[in-house]
């Protein structure tokens, strides 16, 4: 649909220019960080998958048990998770680097 205006001083119509279409977003990472971010993504995701796996395991005598060994074994998760995505992961990394280099 074109809007019509009289312009002041004739009496003939004129069509309104179409507002121009705004440009593409402008991509902020190059590959290698793109790669990096969803290879960290791929270690949150493994880690958060591994972590019901953990919930069940007691702690052993004498060393186990305690606010320490709770906090320690969140970070010992995270660690298996970074090095199951850095061993190759299950390919969501690839795949997201795959599809968002696609855009």
């Amino acid at each position: 649909m074109t809007a019509t205006f009289i312009n002041a001083g004739t009496s003939a119509p004129t069509a309104a220019a179409a507002p121009a279409m705004p440009a593409a977003p402008r991509p902020t990472m190059d590959a290698a960080q793109l790669r990096r971010a969803a290879g960290d993504f791929e270690a949150f995701f493994l880690a958060r998958a591994l972590e019901p796996m953990f919930e069940g395991i007691g702690a052993e005598a004498p060393f186990g048990g305690g606010l320490a060994e709770t906090m320690w074994r969140s970070l010992l998760v995270d660690e298996y998770g970074k090095a199951f995505a850095n061993a190759g992961g299950v390919g969501l990394a690839d795949a997201m680097v795959r599809d968002l280099l696609d855009l």
